[in-house]
């Protein structure tokens, strides 16, 4: 795939599909500090790599975080959404076994829900601008 100022190609399509997506903790538990955040941030393109995604920005707060995801309309957004959460999760776990006490009796990071918005309806700079101006935990 080809990418000309935020316009991608596949094989039989051109497009420019984004999505902003919201995770938040399991019982909005006031989880995360900036160690954590960065290790969840330094994840997420990986992942979005496997699904011929990218990730365009990344920050959160204590209790959440935001993507701005660029990805291809051969992908669901609910299959990238659950790898996003299920690996992130999975592997701050293991990396950081002191948040064991948030996970509880179910072993899950974040909450089973989540929201996921089309840029489309506001320009991407606009929803770029509110992500990076999230108050991220010191």
């Amino acid at each position: 795939m080809s990418d000309i100022d935020g316009i991608r190609t596949g094989r039989h399509c051109v497009f420019a599909m984004h999505v902003h997506l919201v995770f938040v903790t399991k019982l909005r538990h006031k989880v995360f500090a900036d160690r954590h955040l960065s290790r969840i941030e330094a994840m997420m393109p990986d992942v979005c790599a496997d699904f011929e995604a990218e990730l365009v920005e990344f920050n959160g707060a204590n209790n959440h975080v935001h993507l701005l995801v660029n990805y291809p309309p051969k992908v669901a957004v609910a299959r990238l959404v659950n790898s996003l959460k299920g690996v992130s999760s999975r592997r701050l776990r293991q990396e950081f076994p002191d948040l064991a006490r948030h996970y509880y009796r179910a072993n899950k990071l974040w909450s089973g829900s989540y929201f996921a918005g089309s840029v489309d309806g506001a320009p991407r700079s606009v929803v770029k601008q509110y992500i990076e101006q999230q108050n991220r935990p010191a």
